[in-house]
């Protein structure tokens, strides 16, 4: 089977063609559900088991965040589950701290060992915080939060079966189906399950979604967007991977309004790094630019995976969505710390 083998020249692997988008569309499918691009994952894979280590592995990362993402934030805004406010607040705390994180990756974590501690602290964290939602309270959700998750799984379930019934009926169904998409912003959703902001100032953000209000401190927000913003520049994520699960679990917001605002922040939070790993000169000898090919291999899959993943999240319980990721993250965290001390 070697006719199915690929070389990419940029970072030295060789693997199968259908390898990259494949395991990029099985991650991305689930962890967009919880507004994470599942760059967080990729990298371990890419590190692991392509063995590219170099710099260029943060890059190649944020290519992939690039060209999957924007599949998953029209998805979410189609449907009129895009916390605008939230999403402003991100972009401006993590894009600064984006450009931090690039120079504390070259200067300081370019050993492939240091680096991967690093990256099983930073997933540790993000799995103890979602576990903890899920095993060690109730009601991390917020007020209201688990009548949320009942009133919008409820809701979009009932309103599921008329409008799958119209389009197989339609003897031009393809069309219309495509067409409605582009049309609806808010289709297949009833009434009052899209994000309404009630204020939005220097001070405080509220927001409204199933007849519940949510707020958060703008100041906090974003001093915590601008730290994400670091670790993520350091470790090629975008910071989609920690902040979701911060707004979940610290600020108590459901995990339906978070998740198309991390992903647009970690979308351009990737731009942002993608220019600064491709342009910034750096000591001779360091390979910094993306893998170009990977990444678009990856970013594909991705794509695809988004989409399916934004369109499947109204229909999963928030402690499924986020017991999936707390058990990946978990994993993966426990064995890049258990290699630095072997």
């Amino acid at each position: 089977m070697d006719f199915l083998y690929m070389l990419f020249p940029v970072s030295g692997v060789r693997t199968y063609a259908f390898l990259p988008p494949l395991v990029a569309f099985v991650l991305s499918f689930f962890t967009s559900m919880g507004g994470i691009s599942g760059a967080f994952l990729l990298l371990p894979f890419q590190m692991s088991y392509l063995n590219f280590t170099s710099p260029a592995v943060s890059s190649t990362n944020f290519l992939y965040n690039v060209v999957a993402i924007p599949s998953g934030v029209c998805r979410f805004i189609r449907e009129g589950r895009m916390t605008w406010p939230l999403t402003a607040v991100l972009i401006a705390g993590t894009l600064p701290g984006v450009f931090i994180g690039y120079y504390v990756r070259v200067a300081f974590l370019p050993d492939p060992r240091t680096f991967k501690l690093f990256v099983g602290c930073v997933l540790l964290y993000i799995a103890i915080r979602l576990l903890y939602d899920i095993i060690g309270r109730k009601a991390v959700s917020g007020p209201g939060g688990k009548k949320i998750d009942e009133k919008f799984r409820g809701q979009t379930g009932r309103t599921k079966g008329p409008r799958r019934t119209a389009i197989k009926t339609d003897i031009h169904s393809l069309i219309a189906r495509c067409s409605s998409l582009i049309a609806q912003p808010r289709a297949g959703l009833p009434p009052g399950a899209f994000v309404n902001t009630v204020s939005f100032s220097l001070r405080k953000v509220e927001y409204e979604f199933r007849g519940e209000t949510f707020s958060f401190s703008t100041p906090s927000m974003f001093s915590i967007a601008f730290v994400v913003g670091i670790i993520g520049g350091a470790y090629g994520i975008g910071g989609g991977a920690i902040i979701a699960p911060v707004c979940v679990a610290i600020f108590n917001l459901p995990v339906y309004t978070v998740a198309g605002a991390a992903l647009l922040s970690t979308f351009m939070t990737s731009v942002a790094g993608i220019v600064f790993y491709t342009t910034v000169p750096l000591k001779s000898g360091v390979a910094t630019s993306p893998d170009w090919l990977l990444g678009a291999m990856f970013g594909v899959g991705g794509f695809a995976g988004m989409y399916l993943g934004a369109r499947f999240q109204k229909h999963m319980p928030q402690k499924i969505i986020k017991a999936i990721l707390g058990v990946l993250i978990l994993y993966v965290a426990i064995k890049y710390i258990a290699l630095f001390f072997l």
